[in-house]
């Protein structure tokens, strides 16, 4: 644990990619294979499930630091973590022992399986053998997460820095099913887990906003240009008669797609498509809303089938009958996938649309158009180009339309986590609907340091309410919103929902009472 302390110590403090890198590799080389199999798991999210509540801990942490709640309330809204809260309140520890990162992931694990009065012995010992940032590390062991601004692209580059391996190799290897318990790291590296019959997906290509070195390269007539849509981007695998979804954030999403997996299943041999899922038809794309209404469902009823249909633009073809295609180009991909989709029939897959623009000037008003079929802008993708693992420059970009924008008000704020703690960082924002405010949207980005600092001051001075963390303000300060969409929502109280919104600017030059009124902000829905 000692090692993994420094190690986030370094990680927390530093914005540099190339530091953060560098402690990954010390890491790696220095710790214990078992610790180093848990560091990995877990910055990729593959902690185990929270044993205890939140409540629990809530409550252990008052009974030993001895403090009421409205206090342990205050404490937190100031810090606005509560594994940091609790860690700060606890007495100082009389023990001082040290164990390793295996040894506590695996005493948690045990945990789910412990009655409450077990639970509670073993999470008092712990922190009374733990230093104060050890134990807000143990704390978000039992269930938190760890936002160090570590990627998975970033780990990857840290792990093929210290074994010499492809970061290519490396990104399908983690993807696989292992258990840091047991899997070791030679084996973890070599991809030795990763077999067909497992149906796991290949890395996903990823895309970089367009920029001036596309319009140069698009004169040579290298790209292939196609929409690029609103929808969620999957891998449809079909091997060994069994059929698989899995969602570009490496969750298996079979069953909330039936009717893709049945049609699947009726086709001939074993093949990777790579591609979009969308609510509608090829002809008539549905707003991305629609298509939430399917997600995260233990199943899917009838009536959803016939109301939200779903099909699958598939643009990549990555592997067919067992031969992997990635590193063939994807003018040849395209021609094979063009042959197979030719093959199947009528079926909710269809072959994504090539456009074909005269100019780059014409592209832009494709682009610019394409938010009236529901997508969100173009893809260009390097027709000499391989399938390449992560985000690379130079392969695949996305020029999307331009965002809508709103201008809206201030009437909540909540403290931000770790380096942000100290400030409010996390912002709700109303518009008008008639004589009232009514809330529209959550941002949590867009704003400089200096002008987060200065929003923080006006809310300590300026709030009219408590609600545990948040802060209810005057509502004086206007901003600018950006935002991809926009859909009618009953779950919102506005009526409706902005699909990304983020600040842009702050309307220094704009009071309360010229912010855009709900009224107006429904016209923009289609």
């Amino acid at each position: 644990m000692d090692r993994f302390t420094e190690l986030f110590m370094v990680l927390e403090s530093s914005n540099k990619t190339s530091a953060k890198i560098a402690a990954l590799v010390e890491y790696f080389s220095s710790a214990p294979e078992r610790d180093v199999l848990w560091v990995i798991a877990l910055f990729l999210g593959r902690r185990p499930k929270r044993p205890i509540t939140t409540t629990l801990l809530k409550k252990y942490a008052m009974e030993t630091a001895q403090i009421p709640e409205w206090l342990f309330q205050e404490s937190y809204s100031s810090v606005g973590d509560l594994g940091e809260t609790i860690a700060l309140i606890l007495p100082e520890s009389e023990t001082g022992e040290s164990f390793s990162l295996d040894y506590w992931m695996r005493a948690v694990i045990d945990l789910k399986d412990k009655t409450e009065e077990e639970k509670k012995e073993f999470i008092l010992a712990a922190w009374d053998s733990l230093g104060g940032v050890q134990r807000f590390i143990f704390n978000k062991l039992l269930g938190g997460s760890f936002r160090m601004g570590v990627s998975s692209k970033m780990l990857t580059t840290a792990l093929a820095q210290y074994s010499g391996k492809e970061v290519n190799h490396l990104m399908h290897a983690l993807m696989g099913e292992w258990d840091p318990t047991t899997e070791s790291l030679q084996g973890l590296l070599e991809g030795n887990h990763i077999t067909p019959g497992n149906s796991r997906p290949y890395p996903f290509c990823l895309a970089y906003p367009v920029d001036k070195i596309v319009e140069e390269q698009w004169e040579d007539n290298r790209f292939l240009v196609e929409y690029k849509w609103d929808g969620i981007r999957a891998q449809i695998i079909r091997r060994s008669a069994e059929v698989f979804i899995w969602s570009r954030g490496e969750e298996l999403i079979t069953d909330q797609f039936p009717e893709i997996r049945d049609a699947v299943l009726t086709l001939e041999g074993d093949f990777v498509l790579d591609g979009e899922l969308l609510v509608g038809d090829p002809q008539q794309v549905r707003d991305f809303s629609d298509l939430q209404k399917r997600l995260n469902r233990k199943s899917v009823t009838k009536k959803l089938l016939e109301e939200l249909p779903v099909f699958s633009f598939v643009y990549d073809l990555l592997e067919k009958d067992g031969e992997d295609l990635r590193e063939r180009p994807l003018e040849h991909r395209r021609a094979v996938l063009e042959d197979f989709m030719a093959s199947l029939g009528p079926s909710p897959l269809a072959l994504s649309q090539v456009i074909r623009p005269e100019s780059w000037e014409h592209l832009d008003l494709i682009r610019t158009n394409s938010r009236e079929i529901n997508a969100e802008g173009v893809m260009l993708k390097a027709l000499a180009a391989p399938y390449e693992s992560g985000r690379k420059k130079g392969i695949w970009w996305k020029w999307k339309t331009a965002p809508l924008t709103i201008d809206a008000v201030l009437i909540y704020a909540q403290k931000g986590s770790g380096r942000r703690s100290g400030y409010y960082t996390d912002y709700t924002f109303a518009v008008r609907d008639q004589d009232r405010l009514v809330t529209i949207a959550k941002a949590y980005s867009g704003l400089t340091d200096k002008e987060i600092m200065e929003v923080s001051r006006f809310v300590s001075k300026n709030a009219l309410e408590k609600f545990g963390p948040v802060r209810t303000v005057k509502p004086e300060l206007v901003f600018e919103i950006a935002f991809e969409g926009i859909a009618f929502s009953s779950r919102h109280k506005s009526g409706v929902a902005l699909r990304f919104p983020r600040i842009v600017r702050w309307r220094r030059d704009k009071s309360v009472e010229e912010i855009d009124s709900l009224e107006d902000i429904k016209q923009l829905i289609s």
